[in-house]
């Protein structure tokens, strides 16, 4: 499978590129053409020489050497696959936003063919959310990820992060270039598999909403729109034509494939939704959407006034969710959020009858580490029956994930026909 295959490794700083040697070998073995990039740091864990001796190609390290230039455009084109092992947590952080600052990375911004990375980090590095977003992104690049195995950590832990055995990266080679010829034969059948949305519409709404009172004060709530904003993210690596409306926060998408609309208020946050609402075929109203809003709101800056207290009439907002829940079809995957204090699974259950949904997704603000503003969260899943799926503590990427994924099982249940 591997023979004749031109494969362009790629060697950041980790005490797993000693494994490269490894890697490389067993691709030579295999007939494989392999030629090898490093970051400077990464000869602090392998030298080029012994690189090059197993490979039979020279090592660039760096753009010039000795008054020659490495012409890393050639050497991204030359390759049927880049693979980047081990991929520290700075390399991938680069790849993700396009830092240029070596060799490889001016190597892999000029690659044409397909990306691998193996990670290679310690636990707490690999879970931190901003190394889940990093990976989120390349993933929306269409990169793939080859998976990080559980042992023993150079920092001595036991955990996940360790990169995967160089016998297992040869495999999942395998496993590529078999699946790049399946594809030529039945892309569809692919792309249904690693884009299981691919052709579906899907409105998001994050954040929180601000009521003005005057010109200078406004009702909100602590909402930072994290989790609905990951949700939009993995539902466009998923393949979906994604719209997200998201609130007032300093917060963006992650994904560039993302369409947002910026709104203020609930009234805004109505009318965007309204417009999309009709062509999505999946929903998912995550934002905390204000209750009330001020009946009237004043011209100008209020000023204190002599008395110790301030009466505001307030009035209901129009409950997007709800409104627009009682117009979806039974083509339309409808998910909606229950953040509650106290009887929580009773306000959930009531809210998935209620509001016409296919899955609710509640958590409390009892747990630690969910609800607003946390890089966390802990929820559980009730589905149209009201069963329930308890998902632990994790990162909000990770939860936006499950949500993902119970949405393409509700579409795909939705799609199979009934045998009477």
């Amino acid at each position: 499978m591997l023979q004749g295959k031109k494969i362009l490794l790629g060697v950041s700083g980790s005490i797993a590129a000693y494994k490269a040697a490894t890697i490389v070998r067993l691709l030579v073995k295999e007939g494989a053409d392999v030629k090898v990039v490093m970051t400077p740091s990464a000869c602090d864990f392998i030298t080029p020489l012994t690189l090059a001796t197993l490979s039979k190609h020279e090592v660039p390290v760096t753009i010039s050497d000795n008054q020659s230039w490495n012409n890393h455009v050639m050497l991204g084109r030359w390759a049927d696959v880049m693979l980047i092992a081990p991929a520290s947590a700075n390399t991938l952080s680069k790849m993700a936003n396009g830092a240029c600052d070596n060799l490889l990375m001016a190597t892999y911004l000029s690659a044409t063919c397909p990306v691998l990375f193996a990670p290679a980090m310690d636990e707490d590095m690999w879970h931190h959310p901003a190394t889940r977003n990093n990976i989120s992104k390349l993933l929306s690049y269409g990169h793939q990820q080859l998976p990080v195995e559980k042992g023993e950590l150079a920092s001595g832990l036991f955990g996940e992060g360790r990169m995967a055995e160089p016998e297992n990266i040869v495999k999942y080679l395998h496993e590529h270039f078999s699946n790049h010829s399946a594809q030529s034969i039945d892309q569809q059948q692919v792309d249904k598999t690693t884009l299981p949305l691919k052709g579906k519409k899907a409105l998001v709404t994050a954040g929180p909403t601000q009521e003005p009172l005057d010109p200078v004060r406004y009702i909100s709530n602590h909402s930072s729109g994290k989790m609905g904003i990951a949700i939009a993210d993995a539902l466009a690596t998923a393949g979906a034509d994604v719209t997200l409306v998201l609130g007032p926060t300093g917060l963006s998408a992650g994904n560039p494939a993302v369409n947002t609309i910026r709104v203020v208020t609930a009234e805004d946050m109505f009318n965007s939704s309204a417009a999309h609402f009709t062509q999505a075929d999946v929903i998912v109203m995550a934002a905390a959407v204000a209750d009330y809003r001020p009946k009237h709101v004043a011209d100008i800056k209020m000023k204190k006034g002599e008395g110790d207290a301030l009466t505001l009439e307030l009035e209901k907002t129009k409950d997007i969710l709800r409104t627009l829940g009682a117009t979806r079809t039974d083509k339309q995957v409808l998910v909606g959020f229950s953040l509650e204090t106290n009887n929580e699974k009773e306000y959930a259950l009531k809210k998935l009858r209620e509001k016409h949904l296919d899955l609710v997704v509640m958590n409390s603000l009892n747990d630690k580490g969910a609800g607003f503003n946390h890089d966390t969260n802990k929820v559980t899943l009730f589905d149209k029956k009201g069963d329930a799926r308890d998902l632990p503590l994790k990162s909000k990427l990770e939860v936006a994930q499950d949500i993902v994924t119970a949405i393409v099982d509700i579409l795909h249940y939705n799609s199979v026909p009934l045998v009477v």
